[in-house]
Formats: structure tokens, C-alpha cells, sequence
């Protein structure tokens, strides 16, 4: 039986494990988790309650970066792991104060006691920096860094995508731009049903 994977279209977490599953060509069993109706079996499932999550045979992966460590240590064609180790430093410069920054900017009503102009401005402070790294990918071929990083930056420049346009980041819009327009960024965004006890197993990728 294929592994069970409890994903949500939009999360950007979600995208990043879904692209691993697609670059490595790892079968599993996708189930479609709606955030303000979650199932029962994704909550006994999910220690943290909150999606992707993979459950194999022996285990539950309940991060995303573990979730595509996971499926590209199965099968790695495109040589995603095999990526500088400064690879793994974006990442958790992504996963932390780029995150929360966005968070900040995006969602401010939920801070009161944050400025959301200090907390762009802690994102453009990264996103500039990424846009120096960046030439045609972040190292000389693409790895996991980069498609670790993208639906992250994806998420911030559609809070405002004039503005995030107008900005001097040449490369970094480039590199956006083309993701977008990829097959792999496709391959990850069809529009599943709700899962719910019952329904059919949707095979992906």
C-alpha cells in the first residue's frame, strides 16, 4: 500500500513536499485536507495537526523539509540533495526569520504588537540577498534549496505582486516567474477533492 499523504493545495509547505514526491516519482496515496474540517484520521495521524504529513509503514512524517529529505533519499534523478551545504543554511533562513516575517506582513491583524512594515522589511532584506545568490538557480544546478525556498517566496509576492514586481530584483522576479510556468509548479496545483473517510484514493503524483 502507498504511503497516505494529507496535503493542502495552497499551504506552501505542502507544495514543497509535493514537489519532492514529484520530482522523485515516489507513489503515494494524496488526501486533501480542507483546514477548517480536518478528519479524524489526519488529527490521530498528525502529532502537530497540521499538514503535509506522511504516513508510511513504519513511520509519520509530520515536517516538510523531513517529507522531501524522505522521498528524494527514495529516488533522486534530478540530484536535489546533492546541493552545496550552504543549501541547507537558506533553507532555515526561509523556514525562520523569512517566515516570520511574511507571516507578519501577511497575515497583520493576527500581530497587533508587530509593525507590518518592519516585518516586510525583515523579508526584503532576505529576499534581496536571495536575489544576489540567485543566477539561473541558487547553485549551478537546481536542487532542494531552491524548490524548498519557492513556494515561500511564491506566498509573499502574491500579498502585493505589483509591488513585489516593482522592486530591483531581477533575478529573484525571473526565477519566480519561471517556476510558475513550469510543468513541475503544474504537476503539484490540480484542484483535488475534499478526502473524507470513504472516498476514493487519489494516486500522486
Amino acid at each position: 500500500m502507498a504511503p497516505v499523504f494529507y496535503s493542502f493545495r495552497r499551504c506552501p509547505y505542502a507544495m514543497r513536499a509535493r514537489l519532492a514526491l514529484v520530482s522523485s516519482q515516489v507513489p503515494v496515496a494524496l488526501r486533501e485536507v480542507v483546514l477548517r474540517d480536518k478528519p479524524a484520521a489526519f488529527l490521530a495521524a498528525s502529532p502537530s495537526g497540521t499538514v503535509p504529513c506522511l504516513v508510511t509503514s513504519d513511520r509519520v512524517i509530520d515536517e516538510s523539509l523531513d517529507i522531501m529529505i524522505w522521498a528524494l533519499e527514495q529516488n533522486d534523478p534530478e540530484g536535489w540533495l546533492q546541493m552545496p551545504a550552504g543549501g541547507w543554511d537558506w533553507i532555515a533562513r526561509c523556514d525562520g526569520p523569512f517566515k516570520e516575517a511574511l507571516d507578519k506582513t501577511k497575515y497583520a491583524t493576527r500581530y497587533p504588537d508587530s509593525d507590518p512594515a518592519e516585518a516586510r522589511a525583515a523579508a526584503v532584506g532576505f529576499l534581496t540577498d536571495l536575489d544576489r545568490r540567485l543566477e539561473t538557480w541558487m547553485f549551478e544546478t537546481p536542487s532542494g534549496a531552491d524548490f524548498a525556498i519557492l513556494p515561500f517566496v511564491r506566498q509573499f509576492a502574491f500579498i502585493d505582486m505589483n509591488w513585489f514586481e516593482a522592486q530591483d530584483w531581477p533575478a529573484l522576479q525571473r526565477w519566480l516567474a519561471d517556476f510558475l510556468a513550469s510543468r513541475g509548479f503544474a504537476a503539484i496545483m490540480p484542484k483535488f477533492p475534499q478526502w473524507q473517510p470513504g472516498t476514493p484514493e487519489v494516486a500522486f503524483p
